[in-house]
């Protein structure tokens, strides 16, 4: 596909965009309609090195305690990740990340009606996670590290989310250009591996290998550009560093502002918000769901 975005766009507003947004289908018969509010998948990193809460869940008890923390804050998405994605960490093996994680997901899988997802790039890990109770995977190297994380997701009907990294590559300058160029290339992938349409989301990856917070605000400002793929959007700036050159706070301290963030997110047409703050963003969450019915009724009147 060639890069035809702002002609795709033309013509179209705000409203018939999100209307593409529709129903993630997952694994195990799950899924979750997208169209009429926002959704938050919280995160729930069983890690010692995550950039902003690292360690603090670094057990089964005490990460299966904070999931469900999570889901009374209104979480409807437990995202379970094991090695930390943040600049410099120490990668895991896939022995010590299936060894951390598939417990985890096991007992909430138990415990919890929740959907369930594995952040990883790992398509043996993915696997597991899946037989495990998990029905999503959070891929953050889009297919492209380990392509055969595709036909896993085909298999299984699992929701799938590919996300954007400028990661180990060149990049093209403009920062819609390069989403396009990568995530067709993901989207390719997942064709070939005839994983369904309606299992997919797609991932800007805020923050990877987005150098500086003009990239990051490009990004956002053009983020419903890339509803021109035809799929629904998954964000995650939580706490991310371009929150903190901007307000000066440290990365624990950055709720407010990614709250902020998923307003503005929301109302570019993102479907589903990655946070750590559950309940700051589901408030946000609310007021942003609330302008947007709002928007659609004057537009009905105004179609009257």
């Amino acid at each position: 596909m060639q890069y035809q975005h702002k002609q795709i766009l033309a013509g179209k507003d705000s409203s018939v965009i999100r209307a593409t947004t529709g129903y993630w289908r997952a694994a195990h018969g799950r899924g979750i309609a997208l169209e009429a509010k926002g959704r938050l998948m919280a995160i729930v990193n069983v890690t010692p090195d995550s950039f902003s809460d690292g360690g603090r869940h670094f057990s089964v008890d005490r990460a299966v305690e904070h999931a469900l923390s999570c889901l009374s804050d209104g979480a409807e998405i437990l995202d379970i990740g094991v090695e930390s994605t943040r600049p410099g960490a120490t990668p895991v093996s896939a022995a010590e990340e299936q060894d951390r994680v598939l417990p985890v997901i096991e007992q909430l899988a138990r415990e919890t009606d929740a959907l369930i997802s594995i952040d990883t790039y790992r398509a043996d890990t993915a696997r597991r996670a899946i037989a495990a109770g998990a029905h999503i995977i959070n891929d953050v190297h889009g297919l492209q590290r380990e392509p055969e994380i595709a036909a896993i997701a085909a298999e299984y009907g699992a929701g799938l989310c590919v996300m954007h990294t400028g990661r180990g590559r060149d990049r093209l300058a403009d920062v819609i250009a390069d989403q396009f160029d990568y995530l067709e290339r993901s989207l390719a992938i997942a064709a070939a591996a005839k994983v369904a349409r309606e299992t997919i989301v797609l991932d800007p990856g805020f923050g990877f290998a987005k150098e500086t917070v003009e990239e990051n605000m490009a990004l956002m400002a053009r983020c419903d550009e890339l509803l021109a793929l035809g799929y629904p959007l998954l964000v995650g700036t939580s706490r991310k560093r371009f929150l903190g050159t901007l307000t000066g706070r440290e990365a624990g301290e950055r709720d407010a502002a990614t709250a902020a963030t998923t307003v503005l997110l929301r109302m570019k047409g993102a479907s589903v918000f990655r946070v750590h703050n559950v309940a700051i963003n589901r408030d946000a969450l609310a007021i942003a769901d609330a302008m947007i019915a709002a928007q659609r009724e004057a537009g009905k009147e105004q179609a009257l």
